[in-house]
């Protein structure tokens, strides 16, 4: 391994209070997710559960694995799985259960490993949301048996894409260190492309031009002309590409490196940011929920009309992000693909027709933020209680 990839994982294991031994890099966060099940003796038929409020490439990688995935409906309040609906769900083909941080806020931790001990089941905590916050003052991707995460866009800090592994059980970890030093290298092009769109990422992110270049960065990634966070092959089948299993690149590893060191102060901004909204929200007369340790990666909205609440907000060039869209985001079709039911999770479903995501990274700053709370109040009519 690299003198980079060695200083990252000294750096993330000082950041998370773990051993560096036990954590692995990856070229993203779904390959570290396989990574892992594999790493643990993942047997076809074996069973996974998740929450019905996720991102595709989740049940790609179980399926990847030849494994079940079986879903668990959300908690409106927590957008969350409560561990009694996961108990529901176990089997004795269950192997793990996936933890999903969703937007910042963590599943309820501690009940769901008492549920998994007593049933010999393994947890790992979906950490893609959640790097930099906590769960009952712990640090997220520390408390189930095993933890992944990502770096890509528009997550707790960016190296463009990239993904991350942390496991508690050493002899998983040495098998973890053995896939990642096995795993392909990215490419000349791959690495060139990445290091192009880190260059120019803070152009993209300006408002003027966030909704054509957001819209030209996803066609580019859905027909796999650039490197994207998801790819067209994808988005049409689970079906294990070639080329899944690969290492994190040299670009990656360096930007990760300086990145984690302003990670505090990332989660710090949203967390102030978020309360902004939520007092402005409050004036509104909507209830909200508070919940301590949330780091908002992303702020939640429901809305009644969402194709017009896009609409309003690109005539104001008002950022807003579209996670979830789908239960099992961003498919919206053949949901039987990835052994979906839709029609058996409808608070998964209701929410993931109507939530749209305010934006709390660094770069809102006072009056971009005054923006938004303009924006919300000019359309309150639009916006819904969370029930």
């Amino acid at each position: 391994m690299s003198k980079a990839n060695t200083t990252y994982k000294i750096a993330l294991a000082d950041y998370l209070s773990v051993s560096s031994e036990n954590i692995s890099f990856f070229w993203k966060g779904r390959v570290a997710l396989y990574a892992l099940m594999k790493a643990y003796g993942i047997k076809k038929d074996d069973e996974v559960i998740l929450p019905a409020f996720t991102c595709v490439v989740v049940p790609n990688a179980i399926i990847y694995c030849q494994a079940k995935p079986v879903y668990v409906d959300i908690n409106p309040q927590t957008l969350n799985c409560d561990a009694e609906e996961i108990r529901k769900k176990i089997t004795q083909k269950t192997k793990f259960i996936i933890a999903q941080n969703t937007f910042g806020l963590s599943s309820d931790l501690d009940a769901i490993m008492v549920i998994a001990k007593e049933k010999n089941i393994i947890v790992i905590e979906d950490c893609t949301h959640g790097l930099g916050g906590f769960y009952k003052g712990r640090k997220n991707g520390t408390i189930a048996d095993a933890s992944f995460f990502s770096t890509q866009w528009n997550k707790p800090f960016s190296t463009g894409i990239g993904g991350m592994a942390y496991v508690h059980d050493k002899d998983v970890a040495e098998k973890m260190k053995s896939i990642e030093k096995t795993s392909k290298a990215p490419s000349f092009l791959e690495r060139v492309q990445l290091s192009v769109l880190l260059s120019v990422r803070s152009i993209m992110k300006a408002p003027a031009v966030y909704w054509p270049m957001i819209k030209l960065y996803r066609f580019l990634s859905k027909n796999n002309l650039v490197v994207g966070s998801s790819q067209g092959n994808e988005l049409d089948n689970p079906i294990l590409p070639d080329d899944f299993l690969k290492q994190m690149a040299n670009v990656q590893l360096k930007k990760g490196i300086s990145e984690l060191m302003k990670l505090n102060q990332y989660v710090s901004h949203r967390v102030k940011v978020a309360a902004q909204y939520d007092e402005a929200l409050r004036k509104l007369g909507f209830k909200i929920n508070t919940h301590k340790d949330h780091s908002y990666l992303k702020y939640p909205l429901l809305v009644k009309n969402r194709k017009l609440f896009f609409e309003l907000a690109a005539k104001k060039n008002i950022e807003l992000g579209d996670w979830f869209i789908s239960p099992i985001h961003p498919i919206t079709e053949q949901f039987h693909l990835w052994q979906y039911d839709y029609g058996k999770f409808p608070i998964a479903e209701y929410v993931s027709a109507q939530i749209v995501n305010l934006p709390t990274h660094i770069d809102m700053g006072p009056k971009a933020v005054e923006r938004v709370l303009s924006f919300l109040n000019e359309n309150k009519d639009q916006l819904l209680s969370f029930e």
